[in-house]
């Protein structure tokens, strides 16, 4: 994953690299990653653990070109998928050319981020700290709260920011842009995702989903694209399964007479057609599958590995 080139100037006086952001469950990173990218290119859910597998989005400023990895958040596995998650994570952060540290300013350190800090040390790569959320805390704390990190990690430098409002991403952004490697883009400028389309409308029908039912929906469910077919008349035909692991979570997930499905199933289609900038025909069926979460295929297609053991 690492960016081509090394530190300096090279002929085109482009710079690309990979950035990894971590950070524990709902820190703000899927938000950050949108926010410097500037358009969605990973769900957003106040449900955590939400982000499973790396989501790369792509964001340009100037000349440079900053691969942003949205990594799953760090957080005590318990379950297989857990783990899986976990490792992916890690393994974003270890391949990446530099890491953007998430945390949370309104909870502060607590014990996923004394976890996540103690294992910062024993990384290579240049770490900036960007505390999120931090119009919701008052600044004497937010001072108290860097100032701790800082003294158990050697960062760069620290930012203020709030995903959700855009306030202090920009510097960010340009600080980002002006420390990633020297060296030629990896995509073409106007693209925003490596994520394959079909992955990103699964992506899309899950965070709908998590909107629609929040504690309702199990964590261990998950929506695969079946079929993606780009018709004649320019329009996109998806038929997504849900997988749930127990019958009573997909009556819920259905709702009566099937009204919950049609508008999940509406929600999902309106913004897989702003996203793909055509008509999208969008068929949704919920199966259960008890031990989906124990099948090597299903984390091939999301993009993990696959942990030996329970």
């Amino acid at each position: 994953m690492a960016g081509s080139g090394g530190k300096g100037v090279n002929e085109t006086g482009t710079r690309c690299g990979f950035v990894a952001i971590i950070g524990a469950p709902n820190a703000g990173k899927s938000t950050l990653v949108n926010a410097l990218v500037g358009a969605k290119v990973t769900i957003v859910s106040h449900k955590v653990q939400t982000t499973r597998a790396l989501i790369r989005g792509i964001a340009m400023e100037g000349a440079s070109q900053i691969i942003l990895v949205d990594t799953p958040g760090l957080f005590a596995p318990r379950r297989r998928l857990d783990r899986a998650m976990v490792t992916a994570a890690w393994g974003g952060a270890a391949d990446a050319d530099q890491v953007v540290v998430l945390i949370d300013a309104k909870k502060g350190i607590d014990e996923s981020v004394d976890a996540i800090v103690d294992k910062l040390g024993g990384m290579r790569q240049p770490k900036d700290l960007v505390l999120n959320k931090v119009d919701l805390v008052e600044r004497p704390k937010l001072l108290d709260l860097a100032r701790d990190l800082n003294a158990r990690v050697t960062f760069n430098k620290t930012f203020m920011v709030s995903a959700q409002t855009g306030s202090g991403v920009a510097d960010l952004k340009r600080h980002l842009a002006a420390t990633v490697p020297a060296g030629p883009w990896h995509y073409p400028e106007d693209e925003i995702s490596d994520l394959p389309a079909r992955m990103l409308a699964s992506e899309i029908t899950r965070e709908k989903l998590y909107n629609r039912l929040h504690d309702e929906l199990p964590y261990d469910s998950t929506v695969e694209t079946e079929s993606y077919e780009e018709r004649k008349d320019g329009s996109i035909r998806i038929e997504q399964t849900v997988y749930v692991v127990r019958e009573g979570q997909r009556k819920i997930m259905l709702g009566k007479n099937g009204e919950t499905i049609k508008v999940i199933s509406k929600s999902a289609r309106e913004e897989l057609e702003k996203l793909f900038e055509t008509r999208v025909h969008l068929f949704l069926f919920v199966k259960v599958r008890e031990n989906w979460g124990d099948e090597p295929e299903r984390y091939e297609r999301m993009g993990l590995d696959f942990p030996k053991g329970r």
